[in-house]
């Protein structure tokens, strides 16, 4: 494993009370936004596609719905992570994101995270939209919104299973570079980072 040492580290000095909740992007170049809201249809949605096998596979999150509507209370009353669903044009979502806060986060344990830092999880919750681009089309305006977001944000990072060779290619496509392997409570994970 290749660990990360040459990036600029968060101080343990650094105090992240002042640092807000994740930005919701403001997206352009025909796609948009929105946070997922448990009390609409959206629970639904996010909990169908987290029991898609290709999900499955590298999300572990296959959880009953009960838990699923825990959790997205839980992200959009927090500080850590923000759960999002993105849209081509006018239609249905085709893109379920979770945006947070590095240094909130257990990856904080092996990534040098700055205050400010933002990191992705990443799901095309349709098996049939997967290979067509989706991903790498998106991330490129996803960045330069999320940095737009936040002025103070210098990084914004990925951390796809080693395994997840398509989900690698997408990422590497989207603008996004390896930095070394790291190893996380439920995968060993390449982190990717793209800085502004």
């Amino acid at each position: 494993m290749r660990p990360v040492t040459h990036l600029d580290a968060y101080r343990p000095t650094d105090d992240l009370s002042g640092v807000p909740g994740p930005p919701l992007p403001v997206l352009g170049d025909g796609w948009h936004a929105r946070a997922a809201d448990p009390d609409t249809r959206d629970l639904d949605l996010v909990h169908r596609w987290m029991q898609a096998p290709h999900v499955v596979a590298f999300w572990h999150q296959a959880w009953p719905r009960e838990r699923w509507e825990e959790e997205l209370r839980r992200q959009v009353s927090g500080r850590h992570s923000l759960p999002v669903l993105v849209s081509r044009g006018d239609d249905d979502p085709v893109i379920y994101l979770e945006v947070y806060r590095a240094a909130r986060d257990v990856v904080a344990r092996v990534y040098p995270a700055r205050p400010h830092d933002l990191g992705l999880h990443v799901a095309v919750g349709e098996l049939g939209m997967t290979d067509q681009g989706l991903v790498r089309r998106l991330l490129p305006v996803l960045t330069e919104a999320l940095f737009d977001g936040d002025p103070r944000c210098t990084r914004v990072l990925l951390e796809p299973d080693v395994r997840n060779r398509r989900a690698i290619a997408s990422f590497t496509a989207g603008g996004f570079e390896p930095v070394g392997e790291v190893l996380l409570p439920d995968k060993v994970a390449l982190l990717m980072v793209r800085t502004r």
